[in-house]
């Protein structure tokens, strides 16, 4: 089959992109538009004038719902994004989509898993004629065997600090949340296609799935989510509740260096003020980011109480549909690692936050947020995880007055929350001098 791209004339082509639609102004949001289907199947789209289109297929199938002998099944569905499927293979998949110019990409976390297919909106439908195909994966155990070498590189590219939050979820929520976002290796070729297959068919509900575009009509994408075929459509796609228990997951490495995540129970996602209030106080304790010298905020004054050395933090604030964590990430030399999660902690119990703080970070909230909203590939994402967790998606103004009606106490309320609850510990590398989280209580 010839490229149809080769038999567009030059010069109608370059007509076509002269009458094109400008794009929006860097700035600008885009209007939202939310309905939900016969089937309970939410659509979500940002009708924006732009010259790409973007359309997600969300599923509640993250690492959640994994049972131990499918831990990493998650992981292996973000990796079927580039494989074969029902009705296409992953040659065909390939070669159509980048035809027309396009990209099709997976992503994932412990909640969901998402397809993403990206083209020019006059190609939009070569795109989802794909995406849908996703739906209906195939697993082909020579594929999956073929594509080994793809899942030990992904890894082995995971990063320390990575590692250590997911070592915290494992210690605060055990199983579920606790669950990691990436294979365990002893996983590596023991999951069979038929346990994948099983596993779809648990978790592929248009219950707890949205379908959400950013460039493409609302009654386009509606049709297109309407004749969708999800192979659990017959079950309830429910998921077991999440329970916060606290502990410590450690794990030792060679070298000098160690990177600690310390937690506590942070907001569900389901508590909007709540899950508000925490985003706000980690802009709070964060500070204004630095390129060179020592960290900000409450985090960054805790670490220079430690001492000169060098100690890099960042806050951590995990909000999911029924639980949350919240928290910081250090990493320093294993000599100085445990003086400085010290303070750290101390700063983290303290459970109060300055006025001043709370007012800087609604604005850096705020910023972030329409930063976010103003990006074509950064709305995707916010639209998409706000439909799944919540079945609506409010828009950037009425994000903005959500955050500014949380008052100061409610920002305190949640810096006790944190402060009394008890901390979850996950750690890499050099242990020698990190305590435990019985220690730091």
């Amino acid at each position: 089959m010839a490229c149809n791209a080769s038999k567009t004339p030059l010069l109608r082509a370059i007509s076509k992109r002269g009458y094109a639609v400008c794009p929006r102004l860097v700035g600008d949001t885009s209007p939202i538009s939310v309905n939900v289907l016969d089937n309970k199947l939410v659509v979500a789209t940002a009708e924006a004038s732009v010259p790409v289109s973007r359309v997600s297929i969300v599923l509640r199938a993250g690492a959640r719902n994994e049972a131990y002998d499918t831990l990493g099944a998650s992981h292996l569905l973000r990796l079927a994004g580039s494989l074969s499927t029902q009705r296409s293979s992953a040659f065909a998949i390939a070669r159509h989509i980048q035809q027309v110019g396009g990209t099709l990409t997976a992503w994932g976390d412990r909640e969901f898993v998402g397809y993403t297919v990206e083209t020019t909106t006059e190609n939009v439908e070569t795109g989802l004629c794909y995406l849908q195909d996703l739906l209906q994966p195939a697993f082909k155990p020579w594929e999956l065997k073929d594509n080994s070498k793809t899942l030990h590189s992904q890894l082995d590219a995971v990063t320390t600090e990575q590692r250590a939050i997911e070592l915290v979820h494992k210690a605060a929520f055990r199983r579920g949340l606790g669950n990691s976002i990436y294979i365990p290796r002893f996983q590596l070729g023991r999951i069979s296609s038929e346990s994948l297959l099983h596993y779809v068919a648990n978790n592929f509900h248009a219950g707890t799935a949205a379908v959400v575009g950013v460039g493409i009509d609302n009654n386009t994408l509606s049709g297109f989510a309407q004749n969708l075929h999800f192979p659990g459509a017959g079950g309830s796609g429910k998921t077991e509740a999440a329970h916060y228990y606290g502990g410590d997951a450690r794990k030792d490495t060679a070298g000098q260096r160690a990177v600690v995540a310390v937690a506590g129970e942070g907001a569900a996602a389901s508590n909007q003020k709540e899950a508000l209030a925490f985003a706000i106080l980690k802009q709070a304790v964060s500070g204004q980011p630095t390129k060179y010298g020592k960290p900000s905020g409450v985090f960054g004054e805790a670490v220079a109480c430690a001492g000169d050395a060098s100690v890099s933090v960042k806050c951590l604030n995990a909000s999911y549909s029924d639980a949350g964590l919240f928290g910081f990430v250090a990493a320093a030399d294993g000599q100085d690692i445990g003086k400085a999660v010290d303070f750290l902690v101390r700063a983290l119990k303290s459970g109060t936050v300055a006025d001043k703080d709370v007012h800087r970070g609604k604005a850096l909230l705020k910023a972030r947020l329409i930063s976010n909203y103003a990006s074509d590939s950064g709305l995707i994402r916010e639209i998409a995880r706000q439909a799944s967790l919540n079945r609506n998606v409010l828009d950037a103004d009425a994000l903005v007055s959500a955050i500014d009606a949380v008052s100061v106490q409610q920002v305190q309320a949640a810096a006790k929350k944190v402060a009394g609850s008890k901390l979850s510990v996950g750690a890499i590398g050099h242990l020698a001098h990190v305590p435990y989280a019985s220690e730091l209580a």
